[in-house]
């Protein structure tokens, strides 16, 4: 399929501002959710936008720099810990693309979002494409630019906790990350809730209120 389908047929439509948005960091047992949205300029074409997920970490920076001077705008913004504690996991991500939304100036005149669920505050036309990082090329933009400024976020945050290895986990669940959790409890960082399949794990932080 091609990756600039749902582009080419709104642009044929009219809409000239068309964004696309996605997020990374939902399964993650720290750090914030970072969305990007992304505009790109009809008349140029990015080789190499993907999944960002697919992609190696050399040749995602290099396509995420391709994007970030070819596009017509870009824009990446997050939900703390706090923020995802406070709404749950799914109306953080939700929160974080709507900001890219709401910080673009001017506004898009369309959105393709990633997954199933639509920006209710946005009050502008959207699709929801699941796997839209795969069948989109600006959600799998928007889906590099997210991945490469979480990553180099939460590598910064290694320098200050190198317990946690999140220079290679970059906060998802893995056994050196849950050892460490074990072995040293929680930092600021960690989120207070996360949810495993079905079961709901509690992550205990100095400063998490308990009821």
């Amino acid at each position: 399929m091609d990756p600039y389908y749902f582009e080419n047929k709104l642009w044929k439509e009219g809409f000239r501002r068309v964004m696309g948005l996605d997020e990374v960091g939902r399964g993650c047992l720290a750090g914030p959710v970072v969305a990007a949205g992304v505009i790109l300029d009809p008349n140029v074409r990015i080789p190499g936008i993907s999944d960002s997920k697919k992609l190696g970490a050399v040749p995602r920076r290099t396509i995420a720099e391709q994007v970030k001077s070819r596009s017509i705008w870009w824009m990446v913004a997050r939900c703390e810990r706090d923020e995802i504690d406070a709404l749950n996991i799914l109306q953080a991500s939700l929160k974080a693309m709507a900001k890219c939304v709401e910080k673009t100036d001017p506004k898009p005149d369309y959105l393709l979002i990633d997954g199933n669920r639509g920006i209710a505050s946005a009050l502008i036309p959207s699709l929801t494409i699941i796997k839209g990082d795969e069948l989109s090329a600006s959600i799998g933009a928007a889906s590099i630019l997210a991945k490469v400024y979480r990553d180099d976020y939460m590598a910064s945050l290694h320098r200050e906790y190198p317990e946690f290895g999140w220079d290679r986990n970059v906060g998802y669940p893995t056994a050196m990350h849950y050892k460490a959790l074990q072995e040293f409890g929680a930092t600021p960082h960690h989120r207070t809730t996360f949810r495993l399949g079905t079961e709901r794990i509690y992550c205990s932080r100095p400063d998490a209120e308990h009821g």
